[in-house]
């Protein structure tokens, strides 16, 4: 019987498989393929992503392979990323508690912080059509309503609408058809965003290649970033989502739109297994 040693970890309740690369091996499999298995529900552990450790990257300390629970490939993830940052720490393949990371985002910076939360450098926002990849009007129309739509990247494409409605029950009935929108070449994550002060909103998402899951990091400061642009929050903002609460922080304005933003929140385990292939 053969087995890999595996790690579930979740931030927020957005959970992701992560294991070494050499266990890796051992399943002769792709990596797609090895995904789209481990993380199924039913039939495999369950998770909204699979991660495996690049110990070999060219510019930075550390790398990872991130895959969504689809197979396919996802070139950022907030949440994600703390717990990677938490795991790789934990296990000494890093030796400092500030370190870099790459991925197909370009290169993320995560901090493990005294009070146990990961605070990640995400970049700076895109906001530029070309680069997201976006290629429509402000409008959109899925099924019977037509939304206001604010195209945001953060190394991954968001459609980030703002609503007074329900933002969960939008996420569950228009997600899935704005995930594939022909506006969105490369398919889009999509959020719903309800402002509850200036310095809190809440926050419902339909992922792409996850469906509904309950946090997204990379969803979450691109909501803010599209909330300061509209003038509807501070720089510091809580974000509530289904799976609990994470901190986005930006100090940038229409007329400064290339400061970097910053994510903060949890990473916890959940459980470390042999699995059996």
């Amino acid at each position: 019987m053969k087995t890999v040693k595996l790690t579930k970890m979740q931030g927020c309740g957005n959970d992701f498989v992560i294991i070494d690369f050499e266990e890796f091996q051992k399943t002769q499999m792709s990596m797609s393929d090895f995904a789209l298995k481990v993380c199924n529900r039913n039939f495999g552990v369950g998770a909204d992503g699979m991660i495996i450790p690049n110990l070999k990257p060219e510019n930075t300390d550390i790398g990872w392979y991130f895959y969504n629970s689809d197979g396919s490939t996802a070139q950022m993830c907030g949440n994600g990323m703390r717990c990677f940052a938490k795991y790789v720490f934990d296990k000494k393949l890093v030796n400092k508690k500030q370190f870099t990371v790459e991925t197909l985002a370009g290169i993320i910076k995560p901090e493990i912080l005294d009070n146990g939360f990961v605070r990640v450098d995400m970049g700076i926002p895109v906001f530029e059509y070309s680069k997201i990849p976006f290629c429509g009007e402000k409008k959109l129309q899925a099924a019977d309503k037509e939304f206001e739509i604010f195209p945001v990247s953060m190394g991954n494409p968001h459609c980030v609408i703002f609503t007074d409605e329900n933002p969960m029950e939008l996420a569950l009935k228009y997600g899935p058809e704005i995930e594939k929108h022909p506006y969105f070449p490369e398919k889009t994550n999509t959020e719903f965003v309800k402002v509850i002060s200036k310095n809190e909103i809440e926050m419902r998402v339909y992922e792409r290649g996850c469906g509904i899951t309950l946090a997204c990091g990379t969803g979450a400061c691109a909501s803010q970033a599209a909330c300061i642009l509209n003038n509807l929050t501070e720089n510091n903002v809580k974000v509530n989502l289904l799976g609990g609460s994470v901190f986005v922080e930006w100090q940038g304005s229409q007329d400064n739109l290339s400061e970097h933003i910053f994510l903060t929140g949890p990473a916890n385990y959940s459980f470390v297994a042999d699995y059996i292939l």
